[in-house]
């Protein structure tokens, strides 16, 4: 029996965040409002594929004018159904939607689709139509799916609710699209290919159930191995990132994502805020999200079918073996170009090989074993190879020839591919391979007609595994040691909101990076004369000159940087040169003086951009890459979300091309990666507790072997309402609910688990025995799966929490001695709770204390209810229950439910 706590979390029980959605994805009846017998009409079209699709429940038409419709008696009005339908499917005029459903709300119906477009027009009042439907379903809890949509097919159940010209297959897939008519195209596509669904959904404009709502129910539904996404935008970035990571947990999810233009937004006044792209956030988003994005929309079913039959990861490294040197050669050059890895056989394989091969036969990566290799020469080859632990994907290339065809190497091959160690694909190439993505014969590996489609699906493979990594990373508020000056960056801040400044001077700037703990070059703001040579006096020889203004956001675009200044004479002759320029490119700039600093010498230092921006969906983001005047042109960069740790921004530093150059060449050594790591988590802190920072720029920020040092920076401000932490997509660790508490004379910490907190989380359940381990988890276990002590520290804030009661917190050897956990659904109506203890120290009040901790906490987030289930024999925990006001009754699988209501306004637990 799988433990009820990580079917709770994972892939169990329907989510009650996806509240009502069974109605319109699994309703027992549908009415149709707006069937119509007339020709060519979409209420016609809608009636014929209800009664096509095998339905078999009731179906209900609804037309003001006809006693029936195709057959079937119809109602004129809602009010004259037989029964509230679990579905309501409306056709009609935009300006009746609202009404029609408020009688449905009124008469109990709990899901409508509204095909019906227009609602953006005002009613009588002046506000959109829209509005009004959704206030009149959102009191009773009415899902509405569009309006503008093409509706929802589930052929599992037979229910084509949708005026689609063909239906759909029934499968495990499960596809949602935001275009109208790309679904029409795809549904026409997958019949000929002849691919199933378990769900084909057409969003529309999204009013109320949206991606978000969507990946909740599918990522449990038990019947969809895989979730397809055509994404056009993204509304609610927070409520998106919380669903896709939790059901990326569970299935693919494969994404194709419309625009990828590279426009820059239009108000952007730094590097960083002009080169976060829209596309190349969604895209961070994805790949933080644990989704893997294709490029066209075909390429969702080829990754849906190789991710579903694709041997266990080992890595990124490919063999390719080949009968012909230029299949060999086209597949790497593609690879290549792709950032792939070549696997290198080590020398054992290489003297298997010896044996097999033809003696003129290169043993390079990738391997050409011959023109007249024959079947057996191909089942040796991989016989050696796959034993190979560098070997950690492969890929077979045949080109027919006299001596073997396709089919027989197929087929001869297929034992030994299906039983392969390592992730495998096939390239079978000629007319009678028919070129086309697949699984081959035997169904040992998936299949490509081209050697640049398979090095493709290989490189989809391995972007997949190191997105599904990053899902599991959910950074601690504050790395190791890091204590940044908060106060003293926000002074700086509202300093300058104070006085109307959108841009801080350039020591301002640097003031703000050395409260976060980034190293900054000594600067000196000083007028013309005397103050620059004091300044440089101060500083030494040589320094750098800049020009001071608010106006000029890059200064090396206007003349505005003078290097390598080593005399006052020369300073002061670069200074009016520097004015001479500025005043002739900008004459309306105003001019506040210059800064001078310290030239620093780090020959061979790399010159990067580090930086943060918001974008307009996802808020905070934190933006690396090469740096220097050409850094637009260049264009090297990639982009994370906030919050990050050494993990992610590790993985922000490695998606770019200078990172070569960072892990050091010839005799350059490697620049220090944990201090280049530190900056971009300090921007990422940054970004959550000063939310008025909208941009910020370090350019160049230099790196080598003796660390960073931020030579430039540049931070745009502007007010804002919300917190830091509430403009992030991602929820980041909670450092405000840690809390001291006394316990039974020993003075512990209760805060919220960390993934870092997986090797005290393990130490701790090796101390809980087998019996409190079937207790809490509802299975006989003698110890817990390191992969299930992962996604139990892998902590959702935004929907799950986890407090652990632990003693000598600030010690190496810290001790968990309890945790208590909820799951919440994202409607914050109810959350599930459970409690563990370590086996020694059951009965001293810790559960207790845990379980008014967690209760606190969820009755602080407004959640209306906490519940548990418990097994009758577990004693300890029903009197736990009692004693903190919990009702209990035994359900149906015979185990007791509690119940506390958290809002009533009297009686529940204390708090």
């Amino acid at each position: 029996m799988r433990p009820r706590l990580w079917r709770t979390f994972e892939s169990g029980e329907r989510s009650v965040s996806s509240r009502n959605l069974e109605f319109l994805l699994k309703p027992r009846s549908v009415a149709l409002i707006g069937a119509s017998d007339r020709a060519r009409s979409v209420g016609s079209t809608v009636m014929h594929n209800l009664l096509q699709g095998g339905f078999r429940g009731p179906l209900y038409p609804v037309n003001l004018h006809r006693p029936s419709v195709a057959g079937q008696r119809a109602y004129a009005r809602v009010g004259d159904l037989p029964e509230p339908p679990d579905l309501a499917v409306l056709c009609t005029p935009a300006p009746s939607v609202p009404g029609l459903i408020e009688e449905l709300a009124g008469i109990g119906t709990r899901a409508a689709i509204v095909i019906s477009a227009g609602l953006e027009q005002p009613d009588a009042t002046g506000q959109p139509l829209a509005a009004g439907m959704l206030q009149a379903a959102r009191r009773v809890g009415l899902r509405i799916l569009g309006p503008n949509c093409i509706g929802v097919l589930v052929p599992g159940i037979g229910l084509n609710a949708s005026f689609a010209h063909v239906g759909a297959r029934a499968g495990s897939l499960a596809f949602v699209a935001q275009s109208g008519a790309l679904t029409t195209a795809m549904l026409d596509w997958a019949q000929g290919a002849r691919v199933g669904f378990s769900h084909f959904i057409s969003l529309g404009n999204a009013a109320d159930v949206d991606f978000g709502d969507l990946l909740d129910y599918l990522g449990r539904d038990a019947g969809t191995s895989a979730i397809l996404l055509y994404v056009e935008a993204i509304s609610s970035a927070r409520k998106f990132m919380s669903a896709a990571r939790a059901a990326a947990r569970n299935k693919p999810i494969i994404v194709v994502k419309s625009g990828r233009s590279i426009e820059a937004a239009a108000a952007a006044h730094s590097h960083s805020g002009a080169m976060a792209g829209a596309d190349a956030v969604y895209e961070a988003a994805f790949r933080r999200a644990g989704i893997l994005r294709v490029d066209e929309t075909r390429e969702l079913f080829d990754a849906a079918e190789m991710l579903a039959h694709v041997k266990p990861y080992r890595g990124p490294r490919l063999l390719i073996v080949s009968n012909g040197g230029g299949p060999g050669v086209m597949a790497t050059d593609a690879f290549v170009a792709q950032a792939g890895a070549l696997a290198q056989l080590v020398p054992q394989t290489l003297r298997r090989l010896d044996g097999v091969l033809p003696s003129a036969a290169a043993r390079a990566n990738p391997l050409d074993i011959g023109g007249d290799a024959d079947v057996e020469r191909y089942r040796k080859v991989l016989g050696a190879v796959l034993q190979d632990p560098a070997v950690q994907g492969l890929l077979v290339i045949h080109a027919p020839t006299a001596v073997a065809s396709v089919s027989e190497v197929e087929l001869g091959c297929s034992a030994l591919l299906a039983n392969a160690p390592c992730p495998t694909l096939a390239c079978w190439m000629g007319a009678e391979a028919a070129a086309q993505t697949g699984t081959d014969a035997a169904g040992a590996a998936p299949t490509y007609g081209t050697p640049e489609e398979a090095v493709g699906a290989f490189q989809r493979i391995v972007r997949y595994q190191q997105s599904q990594a990053l899902l599991l990373e959910a950074p601690a508020s504050i790395m190791e040691g890091f204590a940044p000056d908060v106060e003293a960056a926000r002074r700086v801040v509202q300093q300058a909101l104070s006085e109307e400044r959108e841009v801080l001077s350039e020591p301002e700037s640097k003031a703000v990076l050395a409260a976060y703990g980034i190293p900054v070059v000594p600067t000196r703001v000083a007028p013309e004369g005397a103050g620059l040579r004091a300044a440089a006096q101060e500083l030494g020889y040589p320094v750098a000159l800049k020009i001071l203004s608010p106006d000029i956001s890059h200064k090396s675009d206007v003349g505005g940087v003078a290097l390598n200044l080593s005399s006052a004479e020369e300073l002061e002759r670069a200074a009016v040169h520097m004015l001479e320029r500025c005043h002739e490119h900008l004459p309306a700039a105003r001019i506040q003086g210059f800064t001078v600093q310290k030239m620093v010498r780090r020959g061979g230092a790399c010159e990067l951009l580090a930086g943060l921006a918001v974008d307009p969906t996802f808020g905070p983001i934190v933006l690396f890459g090469q740096g220097g005047t050409a850094v637009e042109v260049i264009g090297d960069r990639a982009i994370g979300l906030p919050p990050l740790n050494a993990v992610l921004a590790r993985d922000l530093i490695a998606q770019t091309r200078v990172h070569r150059l960072l892990r050091g060449f010839r005799a350059q050594p490697p620049a220090d990666m944990q201090a280049l790591e530190r900056v971009l988590i300090a921007l990422s802190q940054l970004a959550a507790d000063v939310p008025e920072i909208i941009e910020l720029d370090i350019n160049p920020l230099l790196a080598d072997a003796q660390g960073v040092i931020a030579l430039d920076a540049r931070v745009r401000v502007a007010r804002s309402a919300s917190s830091g932490s509430a403009r992030l997509a991602i929820r980041p660790y909670p450092a405000e609910l840690e809390e001291q508490v006394l316990w039974a004379g020993r003075r512990l910490l209760l805060r919220p688990l960390r993934p870092e907190d997986f090797a005290q989380h393990q130490r701790f359940l090796a101390r809980v025995s087998p019996e409190d381990l079937r207790m809490r988890f509802f299975a006989s276990l003698r110890a817990v799966p390191e992969r299930e002590i992962a996604r139990l520290t892998q902590i959702d804030y935004e929907r799950e929490m986890a407090f652990i009661a632990v003693e000598d917190a600030d010690c190496a050897d810290a001790q968990t001695l309890g945790v208590a956990r909820i799951g919440t659904d994202p409607d914050n109506l109810e959350a599930e709770f459970a409690v563990l203890v370590r086996s020694d120290l059951r009965g001293q009040g810790l559960g207790s204390l845990l379980l008014q901790k967690l209760t606190q906490y969820a009755r602080s987030r407004g959640t209306q209810r906490l519940s548990g289930q418990v097994l009758p024999e577990n004693e300890r925990m029903l009197q736990l229950g009692k004693a903190l006001g919990f009702e209990s009754q035994l359900d149906q699988h015979g185990l007791v439910r509690l119940r506390l209501e958290l809002q009533r306004k009297s009686g529940g637990m204390a708090s």
